[in-house]
């Protein structure tokens, strides 16, 4: 029989071993998803213990729950998975393009990451006046204790995480005397220190900061013809923290302290439709919109102000529609809105490549595929509902590896598809479409 001694000193063995291998599982944790694009709002998946290849048979879902409608991607922060949807009161008009009123319900619902299991929901009525009206376009965004929501007719909402609770809530519309723009609110809100910042009019306000905890406004500024749908975004140049914003006659920075203004350039938009945030690329911003309404500017050194480079440049750069392009040293990587996947130097915007991608041999118009950054690959979320491991670089695109994870539930200029960003967390995919959330392990 072995002493007691020894057994004291297995023990302490054993619980020292367990210490070591939890804080190894904490150290190992991964990062959360919980907004758009992110932790770092960069589109990188910085999470170890990730698989090279998919495993035969594909990669293993771990849950699958029902949804209804929308592109907003889902956030997963703190063990939670929070998404917005859309249940409408009924059928949607089958052209995308009409502005029909569709009465109905949106939703703000939160899952447990690790079962799927429902936790809570917050619903309210809504009365959509836009095209496109499958759902919400913003992805949640989770700060500490809260979720913020913006709905596609400019419902915002700070919900308690734990049960839905409504901290504080804005309407825009009525707020801001404004309108939805044709696809209705979809520029991510962005949490900055103690400032929530959010687009949310045409002539009261373009941008306004709201104390993110009590939803008081702080400040305002700009005035725009329509929203737009570019996320704020915070560059810093010239020694200074500027925020970047578009609207649809300009591009312009103001100070997110308070709001005072830095510069401004115009813009022509198409139709008023700017979707992507602006992009840094060394000391130049790029921006893109439909039928070639490109944009390069050039941040000063000394003091914030800006030079514009070159304007609506033919066969040049990235007309982006669905998908914020990816910054990479001196390259820009994103698809252009006749649907091929680009690779693009900076600042020449010169075109280095154009292929399909992971869209077939001929890319549809607006075809989609959301960009993630892996180590030295990519994960390519495709519109059919595969999603693609690649390799992306100055000399082109590589498919390594693909699998189909759900199926397109929404219809657009006649095809199928999904047009919802994923979240990359807990070593795993979260996607969604119009019928289901679905979390796919994506575990080594």
């Amino acid at each position: 029989m072995p002493s007691r001694r020894r057994c004291d000193r297995s023990l302490v063995s054993a619980c020292a071993a367990c210490a070591v291998a939890g804080a190894s599982l904490l150290a190992a944790r991964a990062d959360d998803w919980p907004q758009w694009m992110g932790p770092r709002r960069d589109n990188v998946w910085r999470e170890e213990g990730i698989v090279e290849r998919f495993p035969a048979g594909g990669p293993k879902v771990a849950w699958r729950v029902a949804v209804a409608g929308g592109y907003a991607g889902p956030a997963v922060a703190d063990g939670r998975v929070f998404v917005a949807d859309f249940v409408p009161d009924a059928d949607l008009p089958g052209d995308n393009f009409e502005r029909e009123t569709a009465r109905g319900t949106e939703r703000v619902l939160a899952f447990d990451s690790a079962t799927g299991k429902e936790l809570w929901r917050h619903e309210y009525p809504v009365a959509y006046t836009i095209s496109y009206p499958a759902g919400p376009r913003c992805t949640p965004t989770v700060d500490g204790g809260r979720v913020y929501t913006l709905g596609a007719e400019g419902d915002l909402l700070c919900l308690d995480v734990a049960d839905g609770r409504v901290v504080w809530a804005k309407d825009l519309k009525k707020d801001y005397e404004t309108k939805a723009a044709l696809w209705g609110w979809a520029g991510h809100p962005l949490v900055d220190g103690e400032r929530l910042v959010v687009v949310a009019g045409t002539a009261k306000a373009h941008v306004v900061a709201l104390d993110k905890a009590t939803g008081k406004e702080l400040w305002r500024a700009g005035t725009a013809p329509e929203q737009g749908y570019s996320p704020p975004t915070i560059i810093e140049a010239a020694g200074r923290r500027q925020l970047v914003l578009m609207k649809p006659d300009g591009m312009y920075a103001v100070d997110p302290e308070s709001g005072a203004p830095l510069w401004e350039t115009p813009y022509n938009a198409d139709n008023g439709s700017i979707i992507m945030a602006p992009v840094r690329v060394g000391e130049w911003l790029y921006v893109g919109g439909f039928q070639e309404k490109n944009l390069l500017v050039k941040l000063a050194a000394d003091a914030p102000g800006v030079e514009p480079v070159w304007r609506n440049k033919a066969k040049h750069g990235i007309s982006a529609v669905n998908v914020q392009p990816f910054v990479d040293g001196d390259m820009l990587y994103g698809f252009h809105e006749k649907g091929d996947l680009r690779g693009v130097h900076i600042p020449s915007g010169e075109v280095k490549w154009s292929t399909p991608g992971p869209l077939g041999e001929r890319p549809p118009a607006t075809g989609t595929a959301f960009l993630c950054r892996h180590g030295d690959r990519f994960f390519l979320f495709a519109e059919t509902g595969d999603l693609v491991i690649a390799s992306i670089g100055p000399e082109g695109y590589r498919e390594l590896d693909r699998a189909h994870l759900v199926d397109p539930t929404q219809s657009a200029f006649g095809r199928g598809v999904v047009w919802c960003p994923p979240a990359y967390a807990e070593r795993s995919v979260f996607v969604r479409n119009d019928k289901e959330l679905v979390r796919v392990s994506l575990a080594e």
